[in-house]
């Protein structure tokens, strides 16, 4: 098929041989520069160029018309002969639309950063192949009314900024040269300059949609690394959970039995301990859990009757001494190590109760000093009675077969349950220099010698021992310094002075007296929301 130079027709290839004419085509069309008629419109376009004072119109008012179809065309003419009949006026192929070529013959990049050709010589090539098909591109008429050629905008670009500031220049040689707007780049025909301008807006929308990207991008990474940071902070929340856990007892690692086995495994296996005994301990340690009884191998007694007699005879620097009613100390073992001091400052206040008659109806059911096992089970016995349900939730309700700590709350709760009545008393900050509590001191002294007037220096009296509870652990200084057989120097340690105590907070649990069922009950209500005697 072969395309009519005139209207741009398709006609077949054998007709075109046949005819020498033009074929088929009898409207002869007209100039749009000159507006004359002529048979080869291509090669008159190329060598006709409008002169400057040139008229283009015999009659100014008068729309312009196309060349080609007639049609008024105002002053859009230009864009309506690109669009209708564009073919006609040898308009540059697609293949050289993806670069521009500035004076000096250096090829521009196009959108995707390619040049036009990939060597010297395909670059040369391609200048030369678009100088020659731009050539016809350097003027055009803006319209038939206009008086002098103008330059106009490169086509498919409108920006007003552009066709503006665009200057086109003389060197003094007779080439026009255009500047480019934006670069101050010069060009040797307006389709280069075209072509170089285009660059710069597809760059400019290229950066602006790498703006859009990056802020995408860079709001992802802040996302994904907030949400690694909460990931991090979740695993650091868990391992300071799980050690927690460990340190008070909570985390299911087993309870008094499992620990007792194996410390005397780790015992035997260190040659400290016989295998028969190893046997023989066991054997008893299951028989005193059967029973719910202390083995009482960690028991020393007589520690109150020691203290009269040092008091007495020995140390002479002290006026008076009140002591407790009598008590027997007990220690930890192989079981509790690290963690059983609440339950044995509860045996040791418990044997004292049992030695006074004024307890004995509270204490009907507890005729021996309960193991530590049977402890937990107490305690876990009061909380479903209702008292304290706050701290049985901390605890989830289960003590038994655990290492949990306690402190004076689960005491007051298990004292109470079983009709004592007892106060909690909170030293919740220092009261002295130096981060000591003098008025924990007098507090104590006015427990013991505020019924017991007496004159002579130790005085006995028949309150039982009260439970001293700080952060972390419940005193029983005792277990390291009395032996079966202690003496006197050994006694003289237990002393404690005001500048010894510098924990930041201290509790006490002191009993005194029995309640009635209907003061039992009233302190289980109150005790829903625990509260204590702070001071100061």
């Amino acid at each position: 098929m072969v395309r009519c130079d005139v209207c741009g027709q398709a006609l077949p290839a054998e007709e075109v041989a046949r005819r020498p004419q033009p074929p088929r085509c009898r409207r002869q069309p007209l100039c749009p520069l000159c507006a004359s008629g002529c048979a080869e419109l291509r090669r008159h376009m190329e060598t006709s160029r409008p002169q400057p004072g040139l008229p283009r119109s015999p009659c100014p008012e008068a729309p312009p018309e196309c060349p080609f179809c007639g049609e008024a065309a105002e002053r859009e003419l230009e864009q309506h002969v690109r669009e209708r009949h564009g073919h006609l006026l040898g308009a540059p192929g697609p293949e050289l639309r993806g670069s521009s070529v500035c004076k000096g013959g250096a090829a521009t990049e196009g959108r995707k950063g390619t040049s036009l050709g990939k060597g010297k010589r395909e670059t040369e090539r391609g200048s030369e192949r678009l100088k020659a098909e731009r050539r016809r591109w350097k003027y055009l008429p803006r319209s038939r009314t206009e008086d002098t050629p103008v330059q106009r905008s490169p086509p498919g670009f409108a920006c007003p900024q552009y066709a503006l500031s665009m200057k086109a220049n003389n060197p003094g040689n007779g080439e026009q040269l255009y500047e480019c707007p934006m670069c101050s780049l010069t060009c040797t025909n307006l389709q280069i300059l075209e072509e170089h301008v285009d660059l710069h807006l597809e760059e400019n929308s290229f950066s602006e949609g790498g703006n859009i990207r990056d802020l995408e991008l860079a709001q992802q990474l802040q996302t994904e690394e907030d949400k690694w940071q909460r990931a991090e902070e979740e695993k650091r929340e868990r391992e300071e959970f799980k050690k927690l856990q460990r340190q008070y007892g909570l985390d299911n690692s087993g309870g008094y039995k499992q620990q007792f086995l194996k410390n005397m495994e780790r015992e035997v296996n260190r040659g400290r301990m016989q295998p028969f005994e190893y046997h023989k301990r066991k054997a008893d340690m299951m028989e005193s859990l059967a029973f719910g009884i202390d083995d009482g191998r960690t028991k020393t007694s007589g520690v109150i009757e020691a203290l009269c007699e040092y008091y007495q005879n020995e140390n002479k620097d002290v006026r008076r001494v009140w002591l407790s009613a009598g008590v027997d100390h007990f220690h930890s073992s192989l079981g509790d190590r690290g963690w059983g001091c609440g339950y044995r400052n509860f045996q040791m206040l418990l044997s004292s109760l049992l030695q006074n008659s004024l307890y004995s109806d509270c204490l009907r059911d507890t005729t021996l000093i309960p193991s530590i096992p049977k402890i937990q089970s107490m305690i876990e016995d009061a909380w479903r009675e209702g008292f304290d349900p706050h701290g049985a939730s901390h605890f989830n309700n289960r003590l038994h077969g655990s290492k949990a700590w306690i402190g004076a709350c689960e005491i007051y709760s298990l004292l109470t349950s079983l009709r004592m009545k007892c106060q909690i008393i909170d030293f919740h900050k220092p009261t002295g220099a130096m981060g000591t509590h003098p008025r924990l001191f007098e507090w104590v002294l006015h427990y013991y010698s505020a019924d017991n007037e007496s004159a002579t220096k130790v005085v006995c009296t028949s309150k039982p021992p009260i439970y001293l509870q700080h952060q972390g652990c419940s005193s029983q200084e005792m277990q390291k310094l009395l032996k079966q057989n202690s003496d006197g120097t050994n006694l003289k340690l237990l002393r404690k002075f005001v500048g010894s105590l510098k924990e930041k907070q201290y509790q006490i649990v002191a009993v005194d007296g029995v309640l009635s069922l209907e003061e039992k009950a009233a302190r289980c209500r109150a005790s829903q929301v625990l509260t204590s005697e702070k001071i100061p």
